[in-house]
């Protein structure tokens, strides 16, 4: 359960990601904004476990750099630019379902029925937490969502595929490294020289490149290198539950009752689909091993009794070669 509690940092974080973004970042630059939260973090990262990428991970960096940081984040900016929040969210709610059904053929993970039920549940609460009189839905924030939704489930479930050869920390450095790297130039060509920073701007970016990237994007692949893509995937479903609960405590919204109800129905979800603690069956279920020489109770004894060597006799010299 401990890596269920860390894992569980990754989608916190980037429920109170929205919230910062929304209120403090500059709206106009989506380029800059995506370079700004992955470069920054992955030195910061870089830094810590002074590692460089080795053999295959040059390449690997590069792609899940491509996939997991660039593409990404800027399909995100864009739907949240283009949907409303609840909306937006409520795509991103498919993840566990699509992360399963990608882990099946890359990773020999078959869904499980308990993951299955749990995101039938989860995305049931999730629409009825959010979807209230929901306006202004467009079909390219709705392509953007979910393409933001694909790109980021094939990621997550290639750097589990390819996790074995590298330390986690080092895995996540490079990728959000190489992110940043192939947005800069993009940036500074579509957008132009970059924006001025003031003293609000900068700290919400230092929030959201060591909090919201580095320290979630270590938790998320350090939750995937030990548990099942569908108990990982479920656990992102805490995201818009704290967005939702950030709006209560910071922007003064009221909860409804039918939010209160979706909030259940998504902790229910996340629940269904965590690992039993199944150890202790298991070991009460094992038979104990018989300690060498002893039989167990009620079997019959195959052994032979010991040859009792007389003195003076050369009895034992002689015995067959049965006895032997």
């Amino acid at each position: 359960m401990r890596w269920v509690a860390l894992t569980a940092v990754a989608p916190v974080a980037w429920g109170t990601n929205y919230f910062v973004t929304h209120e403090f970042l500059p709206a106009d630059r989506p380029l800059y904004g995506a370079a700004l939260r992955a470069l920054p973090a992955g030195l910061v990262l870089l830094a810590l476990c002074r590692q460089r990428p080795h053999g295959a991970w040059w390449g690997r960096s590069a792609v899940l750099g491509l996939l997991n940081m660039s593409v990404f984040f800027v399909l995100v900016y864009a739907a949240s630019q283009l949907l409303p929040t609840s909306a937006a969210s409520t795509v991103m709610a498919m993840s566990p379902l699509t992360m399963m059904l990608i882990a099946w053929p890359l990773l020999s993970e078959r869904p499980r029925t308990a993951h299955l039920a749990g995101a039938a549940v989860g995305f049931g609460g999730v629409c009825l937490m959010l979807l209230t009189g929901v306006e202004g839905v467009s079909v390219p924030g709705v392509l953007a969502a979910a393409a933001a939704m694909l790109v980021s489930s094939f990621g997550h479930i290639l750097a589990k595929r390819w996790s074995g050869g590298a330390d986690v920390l080092a895995s996540t450095a490079w990728q959000l490294t190489a992110g940043g790297v192939f947005l800069l130039p993009v940036a500074a060509a579509v957008e132009g020289p970059p924006p001025a920073l003031s003293p609000s701007t900068l700290l919400a970016f230092g929030y959201v490149a060591l909090v919201a990237t580095a320290l979630a994007f270590a938790a998320w692949f350090t939750g995937l290198r030990h548990l099942p893509a569908g108990t990982v995937g479920l656990i992102g479903l805490l995201n818009p539950v704290t967005g939702v609960l950030l709006g209560t405590a910071v922007a003064g919204e009221v909860v409804t009752v039918q939010q209160l109800c979706g909030l259940a129905l998504v902790v229910a979800g996340v629940v269904l689909g965590q690992p039993k603690r199944a150890g202790r069956r298991d070991s009460s279920q094992t038979p104990s091993r018989p300690v060498s020489g002893e039989c167990p109770a009620g079997a019959p004894s195959t052994r032979k009794p010991p040859v009792r060597i007389r003195r003076g006799s050369s009895e034992p010299r002689h015995r067959s070669a049965e006895d032997r």
